[in-house]
């Protein structure tokens, strides 16, 4: 006898797929990553990342204007700071006419209701590349959160809405907070990047800002001592409670595909929204291969997309996100 149940009369024509779909993605999903250099004009392709540019002020106006008709009103700031600003203390980091603080004003000053959140590490502004201040090999932990709460308060003082700290030191989400508190930013909110792994997939984005830390003697040479070890799950629960405990208004996941256990673990135990960050090694693969005709680029990106929000994420970060839009 066949069966009286089936569920394949759910999945007949598009039309009835559609009605009954569990995940549907939407412009109001996405952050959108830009990345900003100095210069007036530039609109600067990065070779690794086929499509996606560094923005002058200039330019990053249009380009948050298009953003904004698009339906995407959700924007993160990252910066390339030029060498000779890069030092081992963050006498830039806090400089109010620093790039970072410019392009708050700019996109606020373009399109006021744009959410605009801001990078907060201190690897742009590093000659060594890493995210903490290094001394004697080590990178320091208590020092470089206080940096990173200058930092904070500096854009905050610019405008930003959101800042997102990104460079896994412990106890920084209280440092930040206490500090923004403390300067009247009681409004300004904080998204942290609380389960942030050591990752093969970030090489397009450190060719994006010059980031990637130096090849030099006493230096380590990666972030695997205060990035998470990608082998470890529950570390990046106690991680994120850690965060929320804090103060941290929005926790992140960062990567995004290898990690989907994480984010639905996470999302499982908490109760505030969780953002996930599509990497730029995650992009750069689909571009590559689909430069080949080996995938089928937009079947592809939406795939990746529907999974990232049906694991849990509130939020997606993603170089995808004006491709998506166009698509849908």
């Amino acid at each position: 006898m066949y069966p009286l149940i089936r569920n394949r009369r759910l999945r007949k024509n598009e039309t009835i797929r559609s009605l009954v779909r569990e995940t549907i993605i939407s412009p109001n999903d996405f952050l959108v990553p830009l990345f900003i250099c100095e210069g007036k004009g530039v609109k600067e392709e990065i070779a690794s990342m086929p499509n996606y540019y560094r923005y002058s002020l200039d330019f990053i106006k249009k380009e948050v204007k298009e953003l904004w008709q698009m339906g995407l009103r959700s924007v993160l700031l990252f910066v390339k700071v030029p060498d000779e600003l890069k030092d081992n203390k963050g006498a830039e980091v806090t400089n109010p006419d620093g790039l970072m603080q410019r392009a708050i004003k700019a996109i606020k000053d373009t399109c006021p209701d744009m959410i605009v959140m801001t990078d907060v590490a201190f690897d742009p502004y590093s000659k060594y590349g890493h995210d903490g201040i290094v001394e004697n090999g080590l990178i320091l932990n208590d020092e470089t959160s206080e940096l990173l709460a200058e930092m904070s308060v500096s854009h905050a003082e610019a405008g930003a809405d959101f800042v997102a700290p990104s460079d896994m030191m412990d106890g920084r989400i209280l440092t930040i907070r206490e500090a923004l508190e403390d300067e009247g930013f009681i409004n300004t909110g904080i998204m942290s990047y609380s389960a942030k792994y050591a990752s093969a997939f970030y090489g397009p984005f450190r060719d994006a800002l010059d980031s990637a830390p130096v090849d030099a003697q006493n230096i380590p040479k990666d972030k695997k001592t205060y990035q998470m070890d990608y082998a470890n799950r529950f570390e990046a629960i106690r991680e994120t409670q850690l965060d929320i405990e804090e103060g941290a208004d929005i926790v992140m996941v960062k990567p995004g595909l290898c990690y989907l256990d994480i984010v639905r673990e996470i999302k499982n135990e908490v109760d505030v929204p969780v953002a996930v960050y599509q990497v730029s090694g995650e992009y750069a693969m689909v571009k590559a291969a689909t430069a080949q005709g080996w995938l089928d680029h937009d079947a592809v990106m939406m795939e990746q997309l529907t999974a990232i929000k049906r694991a849990g994420a509130n939020i997606i970060a993603s170089y995808f996100a004006k491709d998506a839009i166009k698509f849908l």
